[in-house]
């Protein structure tokens, strides 16, 4: 445990294999309910370099519909401006250790979690200076992957949130998931990212990490009363298909008022529209997960 000082243009990807089918309303409840052992470690990045699409978002508050499912989670904030930790009521500047010193020291990721709604392996901006400190590690792409071992049966689920970039901090993120969620801003130089992003996989599946996959691209910050919104979201079903989540992720408020209450919005407005696409998307994923 912490302890704190103070307050507390796309193209199609290749390789990532077959669209999943399509689910009925009854396959997705099924699927809630799974059975015991069949999760460990699932591990699952969020990942766009580029920045203000909603990663951090999504990681919390997937995170915390998960929970309501009773599935234990891990979020782990390997973005050193801190905003997942910020995002749970902790200040980063606070902090006696964290994810630097278990990428660049080894010391156990234990000591970097916080239990708060969420458990969090908790971010400061001295991670900004990891890449640096770990350009001479021997296997510095695999230090996340190393730091959990040593947790993988205390969770059914790792969320693994990234910086806006594609530095080794998220190498290292894509090299430890199995899956990866994109959430892209339903915006056309949003969605060019996508492009890099699929070449850093690819690069990743043959000499780090064989098996990580898309889980699916999430489409965030969705404004449909424009029509550039709606012309992004074509664009991104014609290119991706079925890989594109059924969720929509819309614009409001509560998305930047729940982290000042250090919370998800899922417990700051639980019956808010917000938290309502978290559950559905929390639904699709894990009717998934099984496949």
């Amino acid at each position: 445990m912490i302890e704190q000082r103070g307050h507390g243009e796309p193209t199609i990807v290749e390789g990532i294999g077959p669209a999943p089918a399509n689910r009925s309303a009854s396959d997705v409840a099924s699927f809630c309910t799974l059975p015991e052992g069949t999760l460990v470690n699932k591990v699952i990045a969020f990942a766009n370099q580029k920045g203000g699409v909603a990663k951090t978002t999504t990681t919390l508050n997937l995170a915390a519909a998960f929970s309501e499912e009773g599935h234990r989670v891990l979020c782990c904030d390997m973005d050193p401006q801190g905003n997942l930790t910020m995002s749970q009521g902790i200040d980063p500047d606070t902090l006696e250790k964290s994810m630097y010193d278990v990428l660049v020291h080894k010391t156990p990721i234990r000591e970097v979690i916080a239990k708060r709604e969420v458990d969090v392996a908790c971010a400061s901006i001295d991670l900004a200076g990891a890449e640096i400190a770990m350009s001479t590690m021997i296997g510095r792409e695999r230090s996340l992957q190393r730091a959990l071992r040593d947790v993988e049966e205390d969770y059914d689920f790792v969320f693994i949130d990234t910086p806006p970039s594609l530095g080794l901090l998220t190498i290292n993120a894509l090299t430890a998931a199995s899956r990866v969620i994109v959430p892209v801003q339903c915006e056309y130089l949003s969605m060019r990212g996508l492009i890099q992003l699929q070449n850093t996989l690819a690069m990743i599946r043959e000499n780090l990490n064989p098996d990580v996959e898309i889980e699916g691209i999430l489409p965030t910050m969705v404004d449909t009363r424009t029509l550039h919104a709606k012309e992004a979201i074509e664009l991104l079903e014609e290119n991706f298909g079925e890989r594109v989540f059924a969720s929509r992720i819309r614009r409001t408020v509560r998305f930047a008022e729940a982290p000042v209450k250090g919370m998800s919005v899922l417990k700051y407005d639980p019956d808010g529209m917000a938290a309502h696409s978290y559950r559905q998307l929390a639904k699709e994923v894990l009717s998934d997960v099984q496949r």
